[in-house]
This record gives C-alpha cells, structure tokens and sequence, in this order.
C-alpha cells in the first residue's frame, strides 16, 4: 500500500526540477477579521539535491501590543524524484521555549522522531510526508494543477493526511501583483477539522499567493502575498 500511495502521488510530481527556482523569497501579510495582526518573511534555497526553508512570523499592530513574539519555523532536506523530501523541522517561539518543536524525519526506518515539552516520541512515517513548511513548497513540484492532492502532513509532533481538492482557477490581486491562480480547499471530514483554502500562482511554480486558515473555534486568519522574488 505504501508503494501504490507513493507512485500515485509521484504521478503529479513531474514538473522537471531544472525549470524550479534555486531561490525564493516571499514575504506576506496576516490579517484577521481585515486587521492587519502579523508579517511573514521565508526565504527557500536549493542548493544541488539539498534544500531549506527559513520562516519568521512578527506580531504587527494591535497583537504586537498584547501579544509580542516571533516563531520562527525551519525545514531543511533534500529534493529528490518526488520533490521535497524533509530531513529535519524545528519551530522556536520567543518567550515562550515550551512550546519548541524538533523533528527529524528517517525515511530508511519510516518513522518520524520528535521532542515537544521535554518528551519524545516515535511516530510511523508514511511516504511522501512533508512538514508545515515544506507543504507550501511542494505545491511547486505540482505537474500543472491538480484536481485532487493528498499528502502526509506533520506538524513536527505527528503526521495527519491531507486532501485538497481544486475549486476553480481565479486571477486573484494582491499587493505583489494579479496572479492567476489554482484555487484549492480543504477536504474535511469532521466539523472538528481546521479547514484551511490554498491560491497558487499558476504562472509562478504554483507557489502561494493567498492561503486561509480557519479552526473548529471560529479563529480566521488569511496570509496574502506582498512581495515575492525567485531565481
């Protein structure tokens, strides 16, 4: 089952890996309820068949004021025929180290080992099993865009399975430009599911220019492109 899963999910990873960016840099906007409460800069760079992805989150505006801190999230791996492959995953809060996560990913032992709270844990590790971060890059891996995508996803603590499934292919304006998109939501199969929506330029290596994310709480935040540079 694990091959079939794996070769199933090969087949939409056939975009040639020299026409994909060495480097990108983006930076976005977080915003809740249409007031501005975060900014994101990620910068990913390839080197040969090695990659990593460095994220930071700033609180901005009235959250700076309540709430000041930065996470910052890493993933650094190797890009392989299925596209990214993470090795290591780490998340760092500032004032807050209770909630740091570190994970490694052994793919010859198919397990994911990971430290939260002083505990560690061992849990299986499916094929084709990216992390938080390394999700949103592997959209770039996409042969065009997709219909239906289901991947392994961790967040450095445990793996979930995720399905989107395209809604429609919209131009969509944003403060780094009009992009014509892939629209893609959330396959949810319990109302205590997060439901998350996915925009990505399909003119710009199908990286994301818009994603929404909404939990069982009612909490919604939308992150939108607002500078964006690759190489």
């Amino acid at each position: 089952m694990r091959a079939l899963h794996a070769l199933a999910f090969a087949g939409l990873l056939a975009a040639p890996a020299l026409a994909l960016p060495t480097q990108v840099e983006a930076e976005y906007q977080i915003t809740s309820g249409g007031i501005t409460i975060g900014r994101v800069s990620e910068t990913y760079v390839r080197k040969g068949d090695a990659y990593r992805i460095e994220s930071t989150t700033r609180a901005e505006g009235i959250l700076k004021l309540f709430r000041d801190e930065t996470v910052v999230l890493a993933s650094e791996g190797r890009v392989g025929p299925r596209g990214l492959e993470p090795l290591r995953f780490e998340q760092r809060r500032t004032g807050d180290a209770t909630r740091d996560i570190s994970a490694t990913f052994d793919w010859e032992k198919a397990q994911l080992r990971s430290s939260y709270r002083g505990e560690n844990s061992v849990h299986a590790l499916p094929a084709g099993t990216q992390d938080r971060l390394s999700v949103m890059y592997q959209f770039m891996n996409l042969a065009g865009a997709a219909e239906r995508v289901r991947l392994p996803m961790s967040n450095g603590r445990k793996v979930d399975l995720y399905t989107y499934r395209k809604v429609d292919e919209p131009r969509l304006a944003t403060p780094a430009g009009e992009f014509a998109t892939a629209h893609y939501e959330r396959v949810t199969e319990d109302e205590k599911e997060n439901r998350a929506e996915l925009w990505l330029a399909r003119d710009r290596f199908n990286l994301p220019v818009r994603v929404v994310f909404e939990d069982n709480r009612g909490l919604r935040l939308e992150q939108t492109l607002v500078n964006l540079t690759t190489r």
